[in-house]
């Protein structure tokens, strides 16, 4: 069997580790940066985190999820916000407080709420209602033109912060 020359080698192990990163990012983990204060106090601006894109592969999202997801109004963009509504459930709000199918939802996460009030809207199949943690400084679905958010659109589950190093830790 030939030697290979040591150049060779080199490019060769390079190709291949850039090949594994791309299929990483693309069909296991990403990882994201958080612009803005919108889910205080669960995720911190400038907290990066990882999101699992296979996760919805396997099973359906569920309320409580934190999810980064394309935009719906600008599909270029991508936010992270938690599952508020999920597919055939009606999402209102009075003064703050969340109902989901009339009943008051429990919201252990919110830690700064604000006095809006929404009207009762029907979340449709294969589609979710999402929210920002922080209320008040939050632009979600509430204002958006399209408010819901189709699980096609949906990159994955928040699972981990690893930056800053004082926060890494699991993400819930």
């Amino acid at each position: 069997m030939a030697v290979k020359p040591w150049w060779r080698e080199t490019l060769e192990t390079i190709l291949w580790a850039l090949v594994l990163a791309l299929v990483l990012r693309t069909f296991v983990v990403q990882a994201f940066w958080i612009p803005s204060g919108s889910m205080k106090p669960t995720l911190e601006p400038q907290d990066r985190v990882l999101v699992a894109k296979f996760w919805y592969t396997f099973t359906e999202p569920k309320r409580g999820d934190i999810v980064v997801f394309k935009f719906p109004d600008d599909p270029t963009r991508d936010f992270v916000k938690r599952i508020i509504g999920e597919p055939g459930e009606t999402v209102s709000m009075e003064k703050g407080m969340v109902y989901i199918d009339g009943e008051p939802l429990d919201e252990p996460y919110v830690e700064f709420r604000d006095s809006y009030t929404m009207p009762p809207l029907k979340v449709p199949e294969e589609h979710y209602f999402m929210m920002g943690d922080n209320r008040p400084n939050s632009q979600d679905a509430r204002f958006w033109l399209k408010k819901f958010v189709p699980k096609s659109d949906m990159k994955g589950p928040v699972f981990f912060r690893y930056w800053p190093p004082s926060r890494i830790g699991l993400v819930d």
